[in-house]
């Protein structure tokens, strides 16, 4: 599952720095950590400490070529639980509805206008209208591909955009390119991207059954990899759609300057994680949560950063001005995480922005050409605690 906000109060901090220095001090006001259950399970662990990555990880040199983050501004408002925004070279941004299984355009300032229904997409508890992707090369795409619940479980589809009507585009004949992958009430995965390499990669859930993640002849607990028809991409490890394995309930995938793929990963209990993820790697999950290393079946790939579930339940991620940024859900915040753009060690020390001052959020999406990023609340997601203009996309510019 996603992790629960119990606590509806929201302390409102304009930033929160959570590092070695600073982090007992944030924890004690309370703006930077949610106890209670996690959407995963029945109880979570916010007692134990965020992953702090290497020591001295984040050095001067690194530090002085982050990006600072402007303050956001809210650019829609009265959406339904928005879970992928997918934003145009043009302008603006497309968005799914998880619970309404609407996709809407938003209009460079704001202007919502209805694109179509995913007429097939059934809401269940994490489950709906999920992901979505348009080709980044297309300053007006003409095909939409769409990642959702159905009766029958989960799947990928592409839909045609018919722009026929000469206003925003209308939803046209769609195409399922990938079905049978596990859905569930929880753990349904749901990103969908194209890589630098022009291939779809989906993020998938094992839908409560751990078992399935460590079986690389199931859709589920996986990352795929696919072509724009949806069949297996050449070199793929195991001569199907699976990519990597090991994984719980992936929701976030980004990839850096030099095409090295991040992925968000929602633990149980006790760690979330950021992991780098390589073809054919097993990153643990149900035999690992957090940092396991070795046992007597293999190598587990670690992670490059964990957190209590308190302070996370990682979503969407992206990568711009030399950081990967984190929607956090239940930590209701967005991680900044500094890219050294070494092997060794790729990450410096997380810090916390926005802690508390808008609730859960769900997406995070950088829009083309840099400059700035979109996020999407989840306060209506029975899990929140609404405002009035619930659930919004906030801008936030990059660069002051």
């Amino acid at each position: 599952m996603e992790h629960a906000r119990q606590d509806p109060s929201r302390v409102r901090l304009r930033l929160c720095r959570v590092g070695a220095g600073v982090a007992a001090a944030v924890l004690a006001v309370g703006a930077c950590a949610d106890g209670g259950a996690d959407d995963d399970g029945p109880g979570g662990d916010a007692g134990g400490s965020g992953r702090s990555p290497t020591p001295g990880a984040a050095d001067s040199a690194t530090a002085t070529r982050l990006v600072p983050p402007g303050d956001p501004e809210v650019v829609a408002t009265g959406l339904e639980v928005p879970w992928g925004v997918a934003a145009l070279p043009g302008g603006g941004a497309l968005v799914s509805e998880r619970d309404s299984g609407r996709i809407v355009r938003m209009g460079p300032e704001g202007r919502i206008s209805e694109v179509g229904t995913v007429e097939p997409a059934r809401a269940q508890g994490e489950g709906g209208l999920l992901g979505i992707a348009v080709r980044p090369d297309e300053p007006r795409p003409n095909e939409l591909f769409a990642y959702f619940t159905t009766a029958s479980g989960n799947r990928i589809a592409r839909f045609d955009l018919d722009r026929s009507g000469g206003g925003p585009p209308s939803l046209g004949d769609s195409q399922v390119l990938v079905e049978g992958i596990p859905s569930a009430a929880f753990h349904n995965g749901g990103r969908i991207a194209f890589g630098p390499d022009g291939l779809l990669y989906a993020a998938t859930g094992d839908a409560g059954d751990g078992s399935r993640s460590q079986d690389t002849d199931s859709l589920g607990g996986k990352i795929l990899r696919m072509t724009a028809e949806g069949e297996p991409a050449d070199g793929n490890p195991f001569g199907n759609l699976v990519f990597s394995y090991g994984h719980r309930n992936v929701q976030g995938l980004a990839w850096d300057a030099d095409g090295t793929l991040f992925a968000t990963e929602f633990g149980q209990d006790r760690f979330d994680e950021v992991n780098v993820i390589e073809a054919g790697g097993n990153y643990g999950w149900p035999e690992v949560e957090g940092t396991g290393g070795e046992d007597a079946s293999g190598d587990y790939t670690d992670p490059v950063v964990t957190w209590t579930t308190g302070e996370a339940s990682p979503s969407g991620a992206a990568i711009a001005g030399n950081s990967l940024w984190v929607a956090a859900l239940r930590g209701e915040r967005i991680w900044r995480v500094p890219l050294t753009g070494r092997d060794d060690d790729p990450v410096g020390e997380p810090e916390a922005l926005f802690a508390g001052e808008y609730g859960r959020l769900r997406t995070v999406t950088a829009v083309p050409g840099g400059g700035d990023l979109l996020v999407a609340t989840s306060n209506r997601d029975s899990r929140g605690a609404p405002a009035e203009q619930d659930d919004r996309i906030l801008r936030i510019p990059l660069g002051g």
